[in-house]
């Protein structure tokens, strides 16, 4: 197969330019900062998305992290248990909750 000079189109790419989006207006909580660690690690060495990546790498630098610091922190937030994100439709808008469940809490009361 001969090989051209075009990026290759992420199948995920559209769903992921939405929580990129997110990602650069948001804070660094734990939930951001496991779903950009998340993001650069589907995105590493992936022969396209220029402007995902570059985004994500942007999100970094707001965040005042490098990539390594960003891994340390997520193993340590991974370490106390799962995070998961609840969403609650207020206002015709999908608010996002963080939730940290204790790995021995099968669901979250709410």
């Amino acid at each position: 197969m001969a090989q051209t000079n075009r990026d290759q189109v992420h199948p995920r790419a559209k769903d992921d330019r939405k929580t990129v989006d997110e990602l650069l207006a948001a804070v660094a909580n734990d939930y951001n900062l496991t779903e950009l660690a998340r993001l650069r690690i589907r995105y590493r060495g992936f022969p396209g998305a220029q402007d995902i990546q570059r985004d994500l790498e942007r999100a970094l630098q707001n965040w005042n992290l490098t990539e390594e610091e960003l891994f340390e922190r997520t193993r340590e937030i991974h370490s106390r248990g799962r995070v998961e994100r609840c969403g609650c439709w207020r206002s015709r808008r999908l608010v996002l909750i963080s939730l940290y469940m204790d790995n021995s809490q099968e669901s979250a009361n709410y």
